[in-house]
């Protein structure tokens, strides 16, 4: 198995960065894709900080925050967003029922709550961005979307897939755990190290994600496709929140 086939793999999961298609990948390869999430995550974050610093002789923070905001969703292709809308109406809809939220995942359709929590979500994210870029810390930018993928790295190591099939089940059944544990602790000891001050961020975001998968386990007895996407949009824009209340 080449190295770098895993690599390519996670960027056409998360992301619609225009690479080769891959073929004939094996269920190893798909398992291994898990350890480059967080390196996909960084790359984003540092395309987002990248577009800032050449946009910095712009003093339209409103703008700049709408247009990042935009390209946000455009470099996920709103796969994230996808699994947030599904999961918000299948938590509405399902009555607590776990087979009616998981049918409900699957619909295709975008229900009232699905499209609520799309809005409120960009509407915070656009915020936030807008007072970080006033507030001139950019470089928190790169750390969001790297953090946000090394929870889903936890999130995968401590919960069960709720369903029989589907591409979770296989990253699931076949993840390195020894390398991503040595990979989460390496990400996080190495940003507490480097900025000490974000460290308070890091645990209430954790602590949240926490909370989020008890509710998964509550619900549906596990993590899905959609629930990990919900999970990812709901880190990144707590981050964002804290960072502005916390760290400005």
């Amino acid at each position: 198995m080449h190295f770098l086939r895993p690599l390519f793999i996670a960027l056409q999961l998360l992301t619609r960065i225009p690479i080769k298609n891959i073929d004939h990948i094996s269920d190893k390869e798909m398992g291994y894709s898990i350890l480059y999430y967080p390196f996909v995550g960084l790359a984003i974050g540092s395309f987002f900080y990248l577009i800032l610093r050449i946009t910095n002789v712009f003093d339209y923070p409103d703008l700049m925050a709408i247009l990042l905001t935009v390209f946000w969703v455009l470099i996920t292709g709103a796969l994230h967003l996808d699994g947030l809308a599904d999961s918000a109406d299948a938590w509405l809809g399902g009555f607590g029922d776990r087979q009616r939220t998981l049918d409900i995942m699957k619909d295709p359709s975008c229900g009232v709550a699905g499209v609520t929590s799309i809005v409120l979500l960009l509407l915070l994210k656009f915020v936030t961005l807008s007072l970080l870029i006033q507030q001139k810390l950019p470089q928190l930018l790169v750390l969001i979307p790297l953090i946000s993928r090394t929870h889903v790295l936890t999130l995968f190591l401590m919960t069960p897939y709720a369903r029989q099939q589907g591409i979770a089940k296989i990253l699931t059944d076949h993840q390195p755990k020894k390398s991503m544990m040595l990979i989460i602790v390496l990400i996080y000891s190495s940003i507490v190290w480097l900025l000490p001050n974000v460290w308070i961020p890091l645990i209430i975001s954790l602590s949240i994600l926490m909370w989020l998968r008890y509710l998964m386990i509550q619900r549906l007895g596990g993590m899905t496709g959609d629930t990990i996407g919900a999970s990812i949009e709901i880190s990144e824009v707590i981050l964002l929140v804290l960072f502005v209340l916390l760290l400005s």
